[in-house]
This record gives C-alpha cells, structure tokens and sequence, in this order.
C-alpha cells in the first residue's frame, strides 16, 4: 500500500468515525431513556418521515463555542436536512432531546435558520420536530437570540412557503412561539406537551396543581387553547398525517396544489342528498355527512377530508378536501355543535383557515346553515365584535376563487359573515330549502306583523301563520336571486356537478387588491 493510499484511507476512517459518533447522538443510555418514555430519536423521526433513503443532512458537524464550559453536543442538539416526501422535496429539522435535551443555543438556531433561508430561496416547504428542554442556560442571551432569529424568519416565510411543525416532547417558553408562528401544529397524546410556564411556575406562582397534560398536553392544546390544529395517537400516526396534508398544499406561494386524479366522476348526481337537512331550520343533522356524498371520494374507504381542530370550535368545520381533484378548502357550519353559531373561536379558526388558503392557491368552498352570531355575555365581553370582524377581513382580503352554497340557512350578519356575495364570493348557490332574511321567521314575524298579532283572537295562531307566510314571501332564496345576491338556485342532487363547474370556471380567476404595504387585521 502506498503512503498516499494510507493517509486517504486513514481519513476516510476518520471520517466514518465521526459521523458514526455524531449518529450516537446524546449515547446509548439517553437514547435508551427516550425510547423508554415511548419517544423515537430525532433520526429515526426523520426516517419515519421521509420517503425512504431520502434525507441528506447539513450540519451534521456543528458544534457549540462554549468550549469547556460543557460537554460535546453532537449536531448541537438538532439535526437537519432535506428529503422528499411522496417525491416532493422538503426541508426538515429534528430537535435530539438526547443531547442536552436538544436545548436551543447559538448554534442550534443557525442551523435551524440556514435551512429556513433554503427553504425560502428554493420555494419547499419546511417541517420542524420539536422535542427540548428550552433555552440553553448556560449560553444566556445568545440562545434567547437563537429563537428571535428563528421567529423572525417564520414571519420572513410566512405565506410563502408551508410551515409545519410536530411537538414530540416538551416545548416551553420562548421555544412554543415558533411553533404557534407557523401554518399546522400537531402535536401526540401522551408525549406533547406546550405551554408557556409549566406546572411548577403555574403552583410558585398560583398555588394552582395542574399536571403537563392537563396544562399544555395534545388535547388541551387544542381543545382548550386552540393552538394544535390536530392531537394524533402515536408518532407514526403524527407523521403520516403530515404528509397527508402535504398532499393538499402547493410547494410555495409561487404554485397551485398538484391536481390528483381521483377516480370519482365530475358528473356524479346524488339524488339522497337532500334527504340528509331536515326541513325544520332548528333540527341538527351532521355537515360532514354532506362533505363525503359531495366532494372526491377517496380510496379504501378513508375520509375523503382532512379536518383541522377536529376539537375545538367545534360549531363550525375547517378542512381541505379534492373536488375533480383539484384541492380546495372548505369551511362549514356544522349544525351539531351550537346549532352552527358563529362565535369567537370559530371566527378566528375560520379566518386563519381562509388566510392560508389565499396565501397559497387553494380555492375556497363555504357550505353554510349558520343562524347567526352567538348570544351572550361572555361572547360580547370577549369580543365577538373584533374576532368577528377578522373573518369578515379575511374573506373581503382573499382573492382566491370563493364558491358559497347555503343549504338551509343565513340570517343576519351571519349571512354576510359566511361570505356573500358582498364579501367577495364568486358563485353564490342556493339549495331550495334555503332561507336567507335578516333575521329567522320566528323573530321576525311577531316584529313585522305586530298589529295584526295585537288585535288577533288567536294570536298564537296567526302568529304561527305569518311565521310560514314570512318563510314562504320573504326568506325564500328566489327574493335574493331576483337582485343578483344569489347565482343560482340548484337541485340539491346536482350539487357536485355545479360546485365543480364554478370551480373550473374560476381556476384562472385573477384579481388585484388596492396597493399598499398591508392591512391591519382586526385583533
């Protein structure tokens, strides 16, 4: 063997080396402690993630200043990289809780911001798994910069390309703000947990017992807190359903949704459709029930939708689904819950949810049967004015295609809250069964016909007269389609025909907003 020959040969086992020691991560036995508590490595989540054999890692090599001041952190707590899911690059980052309790820190930060500038300039989508302990105390400041730095860029990437994030462990403190700041947030039941003080802050400072799960787990973060947009069973279910959602969103804000041919006919009529809405405006019946007969069916019997804050605001449904397989997003009123109420939680799950679609193609599909605004103290008191008026923003702001089809119901500020005509809805339709006034027949009757009612013999039973004459004269949808508020009255049966058809109608649709830096969000 020659002498050249050696030397590269003995830096090719250097190199093994080490990359075979920075793969250990934090060691056998921390390694060991994360998989007892039922968590995967951040490798192994990468793996999971990814399409098979994939994943090209940058930084692999990093390493902390503070020689001496602590042990090596292999990869400074965070691995990160590129690979492809379902063929479609992505860029991605896995916070290792074995190395330090993937504690964020100069280093750390730059390697997370160097991938984000990545995702930025190439136009992919970027992931974050999130599992730490917070900000490194021995790094002070700097580690408080590392997540400015990072906050900064999610703004930066912000409707242009897709953020999402996965909390597999703690995230306290300024380490849940860039979570929040991104699109999605899911979070796994048992493992996840995300608040800004924990359970001993919350007991120093209020004498309040509350456990991590109770505080800040999968469910109370999104149940509760509204901050998780999905609280998943396991990890592997976690990522799976990441990259499901992937497969409804664009690249960037530079492209549509992948159209994806899904076997089911545009021309597909449902003569029981209209069976599912009970003819008394007051009868619940569940929406979901409508957005599997209307829009693509999907294989294998699956969900044929993929819904966001399954549990919270529940009184109104956010989902993205394929209609002749092109995506689209949909917002529903859903009967079930608060008689399909708009109230504070559902105006601000439902803006967020338009702003995004706009931000990134994805055409909007409004189902409505909403009876209006949600009485109350508690909702006048908390705002309901403000979180109102941010769906009235988002929509009138969105310049995306906007189909409404109202089923049963819109009375009030509802009505114009659920995107009408006047709010900038492209296609308004109507089934037969709709009634649209500004307030229902029950409250308006005894208002419009009061003196009849006052000098009637039977007034309970003329009142129940007016209320069927002011349905049959005044709520009728014929009334707002004879002055251009309504498109089209349609045979319920023929829903997905006319929706699809608006759609295909409206892929080219393009429309400029006045010019300015940008507006102010109602808060």
């Amino acid at each position: 063997m020659s002498e050249d020959k050696a030397l590269k040969d003995k830096k090719l086992a250097e190199l093994k080396e080490r990359r075979q020691k920075i793969a250990e991560m934090g060691g056998k036995e921390r390694v060991a402690a994360q998989e007892k508590k039922g968590k995967l490595t951040a490798r192994a989540r990468i793996e999971k993630l990814l399409d098979k054999g994939t994943f090209h890692e940058t930084g692999m090599f990093v390493k902390h200043r503070n020689n001496g001041a602590y042990e090596d952190i292999a990869a400074d707590g965070v691995v990160t990289g590129w690979g492809e899911i379902d063929g479609r690059k992505v860029y991605v980052y896995s916070q290792d809780f074995t190395s330090m309790g993937g504690t964020m820190a100069e280093m750390q930060s730059k390697k997370i911001c160097n991938l984000m500038d990545s995702a930025l300039k190439v136009g992919c989508p970027i992931i974050g798994m999130n599992d730490s302990g917070g900000a490194r105390i021995q790094d002070g400041v700097d580690s408080l910069a590392g997540y400015g730095q990072i906050f900064r860029r999610n703004v930066q990437l912000s409707g242009i390309v897709p953020q999402i994030c996965a909390i597999l462990g703690p995230t306290a403190g300024g380490g849940v703000y860039a979570p929040a700041l991104m699109d999605f947030l899911f979070m796994v039941k048992g493992i996840s947990y995300a608040y800004i003080t924990g359970p001993r802050v919350v007991k120093a400072t209020t004498g309040q017992d509350v456990s991590d799960e109770d505080l800040g787990g999968a469910i109370a973060a999104q149940k509760k807190a509204g901050v998780a947009c999905r609280s998943e069973n396991t990890e592997a279910e976690c990522f799976q359903n990441i990259r499901e959602l992937l497969s409804y969103l664009p690249d960037s804000n530079r492209e549509k949704p992948v159209r994806v041919d899904t076997l089911d006919e545009p021309d597909r009529k449902d003569s029981e459709l209209f069976d599912i809405i009970p003819a008394s405006p007051s009868r619940p019946y569940d929406m979901k029930k409508i957005i599997e007969r209307v829009f693509d069916k999907a294989p294998d019997d699956k969900k044929n939708y993929f819904e966001l804050f399954p549990l919270f605001a529940t009184n109104i449904i956010t989902c993205f689904s394929r209609l002749d397989g092109y995506s689209v997003g949909i917002i529903a009123n859903q009967p079930m819950s608060k008689a399909g109420c708009l109230d504070i939680d559902a105006c601000d799950k439902a803006s967020r949810f338009i702003r995004f679609c706009d931000a990134f193609n994805i055409p909007v599909i409004n189902l409505v049967d909403v009876p209006g605004y949600l009485p109350g103290t508690d909702q006048e008191w908390g705002g309901i004015i403000r979180h109102g008026a941010k769906m009235l923003y988002a929509y009138s702001e969105a310049t995306v295609p906007k189909l409404t089809l109202t089923l049963r119901k819109a009375y009030g500020g509802s009505y114009l809250g659920m995107c009408s005509k006047d709010l900038g809805a492209d296609i308004v339709f109507c089934w037969p069964s709709t009634e649209l006034a500004v307030m229902g027949a029950e409250g308006a009757a005894p208002i419009i016909f009061r003196k009849e009612l006052e000098q009637a013999e039977n007034s309970a039973e003329l009142l129940q007269e007016k209320i069927r004459q002011y349905r049959e004269e005044f709520a009728n949808p014929y009334r707002a389609a004879e002055h251009l508020h309504v498109d089209d009255v349609i045979d319920p049966a023929e829903t997905r025909i006319k929706l699809i058809a608006a759609l295909e109608m409206l892929l080219n649709k393009q429309e400029d907003q006045p010019k300015k830096k940008h507006g102010i969000i109602p808060t």
